[in-house]
């Protein structure tokens, strides 16, 4: 028996033990190559699921953190999809890489347009053209940057030049049509965003722009459709059912209106602009109790039903803020309720006396109250 034991531990010792491996020692685990989460990101892309292409590219940063175009492709992708403080996040890690990647300049100068700082914007665009003079996506993002700066005339001559460098590109088209949009040429606007869709027609931001420029010539059912089609691709982002519900109000289908306004306002619940063109739907449909919960909301701010606060808008010579305002006071009034109204009147009277709209809204108030106290 004793032999037997022996027996038993030479063999565990000299056959068992070396293959076991140690305990604590942690495993090796394969890496995934980052080019792999790249076309992952590219085919994401091209279904036009951006939210799956951007957490493709953060997989392939992962891998392979000091890569500049990893950063510049996910900058790209995240103001696609509306991301602009990531993005512009992003564009800077890009730039820390790589400051002499031009691609990381131009996604960097986008990110700063989107985020209102345009003089950076711009020069952060010309040193990319500088590192690049015949990059056809540098020309575009120069032509919307110059547009948001007011040089209508330099951003038409970028928009082409992006165009002649890349006509295959859907940024050089999106740039051309934003350019044709806001230089009041809206049907060759449609042809370039058309174009733009072609290439990809998943990008929210196309559709809804092609929206605008259907809006502008009148054509209602057509912009109704892609500003849809921009809510069926990004269902979060208020902007589509509010421009719906603005086409409705001015075709007089309230019932219509007040069904997008609602849903816009679901979308953004702490919106006071929202609030307000909800409110002005009820009102114009006489459902005035409805429409002072909204209006107060967008006027005076306050707390939804929901417990979400809302912050007031003040009164400004922008149109629909005095349309919110006008419609505010005058539904007060039509409610007796003028000793709330008349000073609305009055603060629209001193503050915006420059705009007839006001002017005239502000009078007839002031007229209903008279009416009111002389009965």
């Amino acid at each position: 028996m004793l032999l037997a034991l022996i027996a038993v531990v030479v063999y565990i010792n000299l056959q068992v033990v070396p293959v076991v491996e140690p305990f604590f020692i942690p495993t090796v685990t394969p890496t995934t190559n980052p080019e792999s989460y790249i076309n992952q990101a590219e085919a994401y892309y091209q279904e036009g699921k951006l939210l799956n292409a951007i957490d493709a590219y953060k997989q392939a940063i992962l891998a392979e953190p000091n890569n500049s175009s990893h950063y510049v492709n996910l900058t790209r992708v995240q103001i696609l999809a509306g991301q602009y403080e990531d993005a512009l996040e992003n564009s800077e890690l890009a730039l820390l890489r790589s400051n002499d990647n031009p691609l990381a300049h131009v996604v960097h100068a986008w990110a700063l347009d989107f985020t209102g700082d345009y003089v950076q914007a711009e020069a952060s665009i010309k040193t990319a053209l500088e590192l690049a003079p015949d990059n056809a996506f540098a020309h575009a993002v120069y032509a919307e940057i110059l547009i948001d700066n007011g040089d209508f005339e330099k951003a038409s001559e970028e928009s082409i030049r992006a165009l002649e460098l890349d006509p295959t590109s859907l940024e050089t088209h999106r740039a051309r049509g934003y350019v044709l949009y806001w230089t009041g040429n809206y049907e060759r606007a449609i042809t370039e965003y058309s174009a733009a869709i072609n290439i990809n027609n998943k990008i929210p931001n196309l559709h809804l722009m092609q929206g605008y420029s259907y809006y502008a010539i009148g054509e209602y059912d057509q912009a109704v459709s892609a500003f849809n089609q921009a809510n069926a691709l990004n269902p979060s982002n208020p902007t589509p059912d509010y421009e719906i519900s603005r086409i409705y109000l001015l075709e007089g289908l309230y019932s219509r209106a007040i069904q997008y306004a609602s849903q816009a306002v679901e979308d953004d619940p702490t919106n006071a602009k929202m609030h307000g063109n909800l409110g002005v739907m009820y009102a114009k449909n006489g459902q005035y109790p409805e429409a002072l919960e909204h209006l107060s909301l967008a006027v005076q701010g306050g707390m939804t039903s929901n417990n979400e606060v809302v912050n007031g808008i003040s009164l400004s010579y922008d149109l629909k803020v005095i349309e919110i305002f006008s419609s505010y006071s005058l539904t007060l009034a039509r409610t007796d309720r003028c000793e709330e109204a008349i000073p609305i009147f009055q603060t629209m009277l001193s503050q915006v006396g420059e705009n007839e709209i006001a002017v005239a809204n502000a009078n007839e108030g002031l007229s209903i109250c008279q009416q009111s106290l002389d009965d």
